[in-house]
């Protein structure tokens, strides 16, 4: 058995014992999220369109993020809706920035590996840098919405005369400490996995101006901004879903009480 079959195993364990049927469900989410991306690189590399491949994609990676890690299907629906907004958003600025940086592509350090092979397999890089991209960041846009929808529906739970203003504030409230914590989740993420980088850079005497301008660097800055960015939207958004849902539902269950009393 190798290390990495065993620690699933433990991950399958804990997350069954500690989440119950939740946990299970979330387990297979990562599953299914793992192997929709190898389907993903599968795609590209046959030279299947890039954008028509993002836009199937998306939908069904948070689908699988957020319904199969979801008990509640309220919290479910509005966390699909609101970060699905946010990533389309999102997608816009990204193909925006990819077009102004040009960072896409190989660096100069993949140069010793790939010598006597051929760099230009005939594939877009530029389209590439965006789908790595926005796969990136939809992990931290659904974390962010199921955390906002979840604290906001039991809110509203243990105080159902809640008004809206109020359920508003608390969602701002809720979203300072889901902000505060994902960024330090995504910074920390990335300089956890660049540490060796910039050690590397160090030692071989980089400058600022250099490290800017390095296609690796600024791959990775630039998808840590898509994802502050999309949680920083994912807040607002995913407190105004929720608060028009639950009135829509309050109004609907009203006027099926007054119909059947009506009766």
């Amino acid at each position: 058995m190798s290390t990495l079959t065993a620690l699933i195993i433990v991950l399958a364990i804990l997350m069954t014992i500690i989440g119950g049927e939740t946990g299970i469900r979330s387990f297979f989410s990562v599953l299914i999220n793992t192997l929709l991306l190898i389907l993903v690189a599968i795609l590209i590399s046959w030279g299947i369109n890039i954008p028509i491949l993002i836009l199937i994609f998306i939908p069904l990676k948070l689908a699988t993020i957020i319904f199969l890690g979801t008990h509640d299907y309220t919290v479910a629906k509005n966390s699909f809706y609101s970060s699905f907004l946010v990533c389309l958003i999102v997608c816009a600025l990204i193909v925006g920035c990819q077009w102004l940086v040009q960072a896409a592509g190989l660096g100069p350090e993949a140069g010793e590996v790939l010598v006597g092979l051929s760099q230009m397999p005939g594939l877009n890089y530029g389209m590439i840098a965006v789908a790595v991209a926005i796969f990136s960041a939809l992990g931290a846009i659904a974390e962010a919405a199921v955390a906002m929808s979840s604290g906001l529906l039991e809110i509203k739970k243990h105080n159902p005369e809640i008004s809206r203003k109020d359920l508003m504030a608390s969602g701002n409230a809720i979203g300072n400490d889901v902000l505060g914590t994902a960024m330090n989740t995504i910074l920390f993420g990335m300089f956890g996995s660049f540490l060796s980088l910039f050690l590397w850079y160090y030692r071989l005497n980089y400058t600022i101006v250099e490290v800017l301008n390095e296609k690796l660097f600024v791959n990775e800055a630039l998808i840590i901004m898509y994802s502050l960015i999309g949680v920083i939207l994912t807040v607002p958004l995913s407190t105004i879903f929720l608060t028009k849902g639950m009135e829509k539902n309050e109004s609907e269950k009203k006027y099926e009480n007054r119909k059947s009393n009506s009766n």
